[in-house]
């Protein structure tokens, strides 16, 4: 009797020990070889894992906000210098010599030394800049040269060896962005920070501080909703990435400034067209005009939502098109609609001035007209 009794709990014990070694295989052995070359290709390790779950951990992390604003903003402040500017005027007397001096704040676009900021930020005619950088070692800077189009000053230091800016692809920014501006605490030598809202896309507002747009000006800004960006002119506007999304500048309009921030791709551009030309020589096409919204086209009655009508606040064709320009060669009057030019349709996202912006002295473009209830096609030499 023992000895059955003996018998028949060792039995118990192996199925019990048994059936332990099959759940375990099932349910933990065979997932996790599925996983692992080369087990994963035999079907009976593929069979076992059907309808199997396996919940992994995880664990909720919280971040406060102001910490990581502090580390988005310090993986971008390195990139941020003071640009000092300097200009010697001597008096009638030999011995009397005074300096004039201007900060402004500025960015590393290059690791190879080139230096971005935009004309409001320096002294731009006859005047010596050094340029002071996060570690607080400084260098002299040859000004390389002004975009008349974007405004964007370009600088040059003997550097090879610095850390320059991520940009991110502004075309993905929406309203709503949270965003950090930085700019340089002048006399300190260290950085100081804004935070806000993209505001709004401006597709329509033109650097020339005018009404009216100018074919000659960067057109499309974004607007940051800290409007306090006095001391940021030509600093960067960082992501939560640390990725520049604009760049500060200062507008003129009316008498008052506003800052409005350039797109990332717009500065990407300026600096491509500086690499492959090197210089700024822009073509002047001579035409003022207005982009045409779907608000404006329907108040006015036009044909089309879209294009760029030529225009000018007194109706005067003078003040429209620029005497002895390519737009007057181009015979464009008051009131006509370019709706392409080289077959690129012109609205919002493709303004006349950035069509006209990339091209050289000596470019021919064809340009589509609507004059009334005429559509005419036109070739003009830049």
């Amino acid at each position: 009797m023992k000895k059955t009794f003996s018998i028949i709990a060792l039995i118990v014990l192996i199925f019990i020990i048994g059936g332990i070694g099959a759940v375990v295989t099932d349910r933990i052995l065979f997932p996790r070889l599925a996983t692992i070359e080369p087990f994963s290709e035999y079907h009976f390790v593929k069979k076992a894992t059907d309808n199997v779950m396996i919940i992994e951990k995880t664990e909720q992390i919280t971040v406060r906000e102001d910490d990581s604003v502090n580390t988005v903003s310090g993986q971008a402040a390195t990139t941020v210098v003071n640009i000092v500017s300097t200009v010697e005027s001597q008096a009638k007397d030999i011995k009397s010599v005074t300096a004039a001096n201007k900060n402004g704040t500025g960015m590393v676009l290059t690791s190879d030394g080139i230096i971005a900021t935009v004309s409001e930020a320096i002294i731009p005619e006859n005047a010596m800049y050094t340029v002071f950088f996060y570690d607080g070692t400084f260098a002299e800077a040859e000004l390389l040269g002004i975009d008349p189009y974007s405004d964007i000053a370009l600088m040059s230091v003997d550097r090879q060896d610095l850390t320059s800016i991520a940009m991110a692809n502004s075309d993905d920014a929406r309203p709503g962005k949270k965003l950090i501006a930085i700019g340089h605490a002048f006399g300190e030598y260290q950085n100081r920070y804004a935070s806000g809202l993209l505001s709004h896309l401006n597709k329509v507002y033109n650097l020339s501080g005018g009404i009216v747009s100018s074919s000659e000006k960067l057109e499309g800004v974004f607007e940051f909703d800290n409007d306090i960006l006095t001391s940021y002119v030509g600093g960067p506007v960082v992501d939560y990435y640390g990725e520049m999304v604009g760049m500060v500048t200062k507008v003129g309009l009316n008498g008052t400034a506003q800052y409005v921030l350039i797109p990332t791709n717009d500065v990407r551009a300026t600096l491509e067209y500086y690499i492959a030309h090197r210089d700024f020589d822009r073509v002047i096409f001579g035409a003022s005009y207005l982009p045409i919204t779907k608000e404006y086209a329907v108040a006015k009655d036009l044909p089309r939502d879209r294009g760029a009508i030529i225009y000018s606040p007194s109706g005067r064709q003078g003040l429209a098109v620029l005497a002895g320009s390519s737009a007057q060669i181009a015979d464009l009057r008051v009131g006509d609609i370019i709706i392409a030019i080289d077959e690129q349709e012109i609205d919002l996202d493709h303004s006349l001035s950035a069509l006209i912006a990339p091209h050289r002295s000596g470019d021919t473009i064809t340009l589509n007209i609507l004059r009334g209830e005429e559509n005419i096609n036109v070739e003009v030499t830049l």
